[in-house]
């Protein structure tokens, strides 16, 4: 008997464990932030550019400081891409079961600015891939490794 309570004591205490790490590690690294080397309209158009020059395209770029200011609002300078790569977003909204992902598309950056840098985040779209199913990982995992060269020219 005792040894059966040992066990579930140790059971109990490594579930509350888990998932007290859990909520303290897993919000940290579901966002990727990295300080840019440059200032943030140029941030901004070395990321246009490099998209470009990856062969992603830019459907969007929203501009929230500006957005917020038609609401009344005064916030620091915030710009967000939308970055689309037609290759493999046809992977995910062709396929009934992938699509669902497609809340999470097109990859979004930001770029703000705190404490007078520069800085670029975006989802760990890497890290979430691995809790998805095959087709999924594999588009998002591949794209977040070309979010991360589209990035490469600024990342400090």
């Amino acid at each position: 008997m005792k040894g059966l309570t040992m066990f579930l004591i140790g059971l109990i205490a490594g579930i509350i464990l888990t998932i007290v790490l859990l909520i303290v590690i897993l919000p940290k690294q579901m966002f990727v932030v990295n300080e840019s080397k440059l200032g943030f309209d140029e941030t901004v158009a070395a990321i246009e550019q490099s998209a470009k020059d990856n062969n992603w395209s830019m459907p969007h770029l929203y501009d929230l400081q500006a957005t917020m200011k038609k609401h009344g609002f005064e916030v620091k300078p915030v710009k967000v891409f939308s970055l689309c790569k037609p290759d493999h977003a046809y992977q995910i909204l062709s396929s009934d079961q992938e699509r669902v992902v497609s809340a999470l598309m097109p990859c979004r950056v930001a770029v703000y600015e705190r404490n007078g840098k520069t800085y670029v985040s975006m989802l760990n779209s890497g890290l979430f891939s691995k809790f998805m199913g095959n087709k999924v990982k594999t588009v998002m995992g591949a794209a977040s490794e070309e979010n991360k060269q589209i990035l490469a020219p600024v990342i400090k």
